[in-house]
């Protein structure tokens, strides 16, 4: 645990590790205040594409924490740069909320509902069966259909519900179509990460609680590993993967106090 507290940068995902919905979990607190205290480089990468850095920034604000915005990265801005990269100034038909269609408009795509380039799908609480019956006769006209993050669920307050890649399946099934996505664990994300910290994967450490974004994005980008078991993963689904991480704590918490 010395050798784990004496990392430089700490990537930490949010949903599961330092809250729930709107409730913030135990030991979060003390966890980012150390953060700030000790000059470690930090960062949250999440796969949640519905609020803006500045939102997110604002949403712990109102938990109790002041945490400028410089530190959050999404999975909406990773599209957003992915897409504008692929086809400046293209064009999008999205079902997502502001944090997604902002990150699209700031990076020059256009919305279109007519004849767009790409379908994006990011969390949005507005799902009907009239955008998945639009999406998909806009991805069989030819349109490139791309999710914001593969997570098939997420942790709130109220329990586990449906995320992106839950979103998404109707539209594949019913095209045939596969969807790329950006969050995590696509090594994009990973490596605009590290650029953004200015540190290697040696002297950087990603906190999570999902084995199948956080922990293996870790593992292939060549991180320490610390899975938190606040969030989706618990000690029985934790058996079911082919890979382990380097630690496993009950909460993010537990980073300053275990022995």
């Amino acid at each position: 645990m010395e050798g784990l507290r004496s990392k430089k940068a700490f990537i930490c995902d949010m949903d599961g590790v330092i809250y729930h919905g709107n409730n913030l979990l135990p030991g979060a607190m003390d966890f980012v205040e150390w953060l700030k205290e000790k000059g470690k480089k930090f960062l949250f990468l999440t796969n949640s594409s519905e609020r803006s850095p500045r939102e997110l920034s604002q949403k712990l604000a109102r938990l109790g924490m002041d945490v400028d915005e410089s530190h959050f990265y999404t999975s909406a801005l990773s599209t957003a740069a992915f897409l504008s990269q692929q086809r400046p100034g293209g064009s999008a038909f999205v079902i997502g909320e502001a944090g997604l269609i902002q990150a699209l408009y700031q990076a020059g795509l256009t919305m279109n509902n007519v004849d767009p380039d790409y379908v994006v799908v990011g969390e949005t609480r507005t799902y009907s069966y009239e955008k998945i019956e639009h999406a998909v006769v806009l991805v069989r006209a030819g349109a490139l259909l791309i999710g914001t993050n593969p997570d098939l669920t997420g942790p709130t307050e109220r329990g586990i519900v449906p995320a992106t890649g839950a979103l998404v399946k109707p539209i594949e099934l019913a095209t045939g179509k596969t969807a790329y996505f950006l969050g995590k664990p696509n090594p994009l994300m990973m490596r605009h990460a590290l650029k953004l910290l200015g540190t290697t994967p040696e002297e950087t450490v990603i906190v999570g609680d999902r084995m199948d974004t956080d922990i293996i994005a870790g593992i292939e980008s060549e991180l320490e590993t610390v899975l938190v078991l606040s969030g989706v993963t618990n000690q029985n689904n934790l058996k079911t993967f082919g890979y382990r991480p380097n630690i496993v704590l009950n909460g993010v918490g537990d980073i300053l106090t275990a022995p």
